[in-house]
């Protein structure tokens, strides 16, 4: 790649590994970035994390939101690299838990976007499902995963019930495409 930064002369740039003893403080720098609004930058500096600490179980977890924090309802939307990195937490409940974030984002990213809510139920009910079965092996005095339920509810409840239950107009036999 040719660069004005180096007169024009092909350069090759090369990502540099943080050093294992500045991960807390990497993480601490994730946690501020996600709470800017800022997930690509947290998304990289999780990268630079698990590539010299890859079990690190917060900064999976934390890549993972920061996924999700830039789903926008488009085809483009990594969700299967948040539901492989979200799979891939060695605690049950987190696995649970995060999974179900990951569909109730997934969700209402969509329904942002435009998607038609009867479309987005089954998202809706993966979400629920994962929160219901979280719950069941919730560490003591953790509601999260009722937190998230209750949400799930509330978003569902606000909408009005046709919205959730259209289906889609019967197709008759003898109806032919437009000519």
């Amino acid at each position: 790649m040719e660069s004005p930064l180096t007169g024009g002369v092909a350069v090759e740039f090369k990502l540099k590994s943080i050093s294992k003893s500045s991960v807390p403080e990497a993480i601490s720098k994730v946690e501020l970035y996600r709470s800017l609004n800022e997930p690509e930058e947290a998304e990289s500096i999780c990268r630079d994390i698990l590539a010299v600490d890859p079990r690190n179980q917060l900064a999976l977890r934390l890549l993972g939101l920061a996924l999700t924090d830039q789903f926008t309802g488009s085809p483009a939307d990594r969700y299967a690299e948040a539901e492989k990195i979200f799979e891939s937490l060695a605690d049950p409940y987190e696995r649970l838990y995060y999974t179900g974030l990951l569909y109730e984002r997934r969700a209402k990213a969509q329904l942002r976007a435009g998607h038609l809510p009867h479309a987005l139920l089954v998202l809706f009910e993966r979400a629920m499902h994962c929160f219901e079965e979280a719950e069941k092996i919730r560490p003591p005095d953790n509601d999260d995963a009722l937190l998230r339920w209750n949400r799930c509810v509330r978003l569902l409840q606000s909408r009005l019930g046709s919205e959730w239950k259209k289906e889609l107009e019967p197709f008759e036999a003898h109806d032919s495409p437009p000519t």
